[in-house]
């Protein structure tokens, strides 16, 4: 699937259950800020924000608004739920998100340092969840107000789209893992189908980013991407593995981390366990990431 300028904008609803989102994620170690905004439409005239900031291992804010009624949009900056404002200044390339709540608030600078990796309709992920999209890793830079403090960030993250009709109905949950290294970043997106033990039966898309001939950066896709979770007695992510099979011809990268962060959130239907981990790539760098785990509340 290839990339255009226009996708950045609100897609075409297709019916009632049909969803569209922008989310930004990012991570400053050196300042302890971690944090994910994200902006959705539910049949393109419900509008939904969800703001979580951390600050260490604290949550430092947390702000959720659903069912807003809007219009219908062409553009996110026209979109407006739980205070976040979204600018885009060059499509695929560079943005603006700020947000203000009670005691925090957010005013950040976002550039692509990567090209945008695809996850198409017709991947074996997008069909069993019900939705396509694309993921760019990010350099992030800008201010937070933290009760009384202010801190620059200087850090990196993520920005994704996606869209379609997710299929709750055939899934038991989620997974969306990103590990950013300066240079190198990846993403992988996992799904478990209902009614399956959990092991070995995921459909699993993984993109790496970076640097390609001549220094441009690449997305390339992961031939056989795997992960391993470990939990806590709430399940509840405590450390992850990478193992990505890039091709057929050479050794697999391999990265862990350890969670830095995180929470639970109860979305009603759904349950969402979201961290933010500090990675070690297969260099022996060092970087930090995301990883969700959305479920339904059922079980």
């Amino acid at each position: 699937m290839e990339i255009l300028p226009d996708f950045e904008e609100p897609r075409a609803s297709t019916g009632d259950a049909f969803s569209d989102a922008v989310t930004v994620s990012f991570g400053d170690p050196d300042r302890g800020l971690f944090g994910t905004l994200r902006l959705g439409l539910v049949a393109g005239t419900q509008a939904s924000g969800l703001v979580l900031l951390f600050h260490g291992d604290e949550i430092a804010a947390v702000c959720a608004e659903g069912s807003v009624e809007t219009a219908e949009a062409d553009s996110w900056s026209t979109i407006g739920a739980a205070g976040i404002d979204l600018q885009t200044v060059e499509p695929l390339h560079s943005w603006r998100v700020s947000w203000a709540g009670d005691d925090a608030s957010l005013d950040l600078e976002l550039k692509a340092c990567g090209a945008a990796g695809a996850l198409a309709e017709k991947s074996p992920v997008a069909k069993l969840g019900g939705m396509a999209g694309y993921e760019q890793p990010l350099r992030v830079r800008g201010s937070a107000q933290i009760g009384g403090t202010r801190l620059r960030i200087d850090g990196l993250g993520q920005r994704g789209r996606s869209w379609g009709d997710p299929n709750w109905a055939g899934i038991s949950r989620t997974r969306t893992v990103s590990a950013w290294f300066g240079d190198r970043a990846l993403t992988l997106a996992a799904i478990t189908p209902d009614r399956t033990d959990g092991h070995g039966s995921d459909a699993i898309a993984a993109t790496m980013f970076s640097p390609g001939p001549g220094g441009a950066p690449v997305a390339v896709p992961v031939a056989d991407p795997r992960i391993s979770t470990t939990f806590d007695e709430d399940g509840r992510q405590l450390r992850a593995g990478l193992e990505l099979w890039i091709d057929d011809d050479g050794p697999p990268l391999r990265a862990n981390g350890e969670v830095l962060c995180g929470t639970t959130l109860d979305l009603g239907r759904l349950r969402l366990d979201t961290a933010f981990l500090r990675w070690h790539g297969p260099d022996g760098e060092t970087g930090v990431g995301r990883y969700d785990m959305l479920r339904r509340a059922d079980g």
